[in-house]
């Protein structure tokens, strides 16, 4: 067996971005969607984590909550995943490879509408 590649990951982002709420996605409309083996040697750093495995995803740029007409043009939201960390979780679990995928699509969007993971987490846990 293979592992999936990053189409195949990509795949599984866009089929669980498609089963999102339709006005969750209509708040998303600019957010661009990635997926990489890993984690930039630079944002290892900026996120302060010990292995390139460590991070599944990172949304890049400024939520929802703190944007402003006012302010200078910004470059586009960015969700990234993170395929091996992504693979090397799912190796580890019992959940499919979709339902990760989807949790840390998520989790990564509720970044974007300005959520801390602490916020995300509270969320998560009332929906248990």
């Amino acid at each position: 067996m293979t592992a999936p590649t990053l189409g195949e990951i990509e795949a599984l982002a866009a089929d669980a971005y498609g089963r999102l709420p339709e006005g969750f996605r209509a708040l998303c409309d600019n957010l661009i969607i990635q997926v990489a083996d890993f984690p930039t040697e630079e944002v290892q750093d900026q996120m302060n984590v010990e292995t390139e495995f460590d991070l599944l995803g990172l949304f890049q740029g400024v939520g929802l909550p703190f944007q402003s007409a006012s302010a200078p043009e910004q470059l586009p939201n960015m969700i990234w995943l993170y395929r091996r960390p992504i693979l090397d979780y799912w190796a580890e679990h019992e959940d499919s490879l979709s339902a990760i995928v989807t949790h840390v699509l998520v989790h990564e969007i509720g970044h974007h509408f300005g959520l801390s993971d602490a916020d995300i987490e509270a969320i998560e846990a009332g929906a248990d």
